[in-house]
């Protein structure tokens, strides 16, 4: 399956920032909140699935803000031939724009062969939140292959690029890597068990943390931003 969605956010002349174009392609549904610069992004079929080819493209006018946040969990599954999926985001924010993208956790299945790209503009002034969990398997259950990209730049100039192929050796055990990035928030370095937070020379601050679970993964990296 290929799909493409694309969503359109811009500020109208009372100031607010308002849905000028959304367009879902199954089984990337978008569903906007009345009266809040809010978008759920909803899977509605059983994706990503192996062969599956799934982008979002999504662009923030000049001071305009979203919130764009997942609903439930993506399971990436096997395909019936070994194909791997691959789902890429889009994100093109204006000067002075405001995003936070919130996907829920994806779970990478049994011999499920998944791809996952991030790519973000930012024009001078723009501010990014965003969260990543992946989650290596369900219980019990041995993960499949994932690789993981995210790259940023501010004006063409790089802020972050980062491109992780996620195993269970490569988390040393543990199940669920939890990222967060944020582009307005520049704390200082430190580290400590299961968990480092990293300030970047463009400006922000990047979080990762371990644990065996998402919901404590999250509540700790959580903790760490502060």
């Amino acid at each position: 399956m290929k799909a493409h969605a694309h969503l359109t956010v811009e500020r109208d002349a009372t100031g607010r920032s308002v849905v000028r174009t959304l367009r879902s392609a199954s089984p990337l549904t978008l569903i906007p909140v009345r009266g809040r610069p809010v978008v759920h992004l909803v899977n509605s079929a059983a994706s990503p699935l192996g062969g599956d080819e799934l982008t979002l493209t999504v662009q923030i006018g000049p001071g305009a803000c979203l919130t764009l946040a997942g609903i439930a969990a993506s399971v990436a599954l096997p395909g019936p031939h070994g194909e791997k999926s691959r789902t890429t985001v889009h994100l093109e924010l204006g000067d002075g724009a405001t995003v936070s993208y919130l996907p829920e956790p994806t779970v990478i299945t049994r011999r499920a062969r998944h791809e996952s790209v991030l790519a973000v503009a930012l024009a001078e002034g723009a501010h990014l939140h965003t969260r990543e969990t992946l989650v290596l398997g369900r219980a019990n259950e041995l993960p499949g292959e994932l690789t993981s990209t995210m790259v940023v730049t501010r004006c063409g100039r790089p802020v972050l690029r980062q491109s992780l192929q996620v195993t269970r050796e490569t988390l040393l055990g543990k199940r669920v890597l939890a990222t967060e990035l944020s582009t307005s928030d520049t704390l200082e370095t430190a580290s400590g068990p299961w968990w480092a937070r990293t300030r970047l020379a463009a400006g922000g601050t990047l979080t990762t943390a371990l644990a065996d679970d998402a919901v404590t993964a999250l509540r700790e990296l959580g903790s760490y931003q502060r």
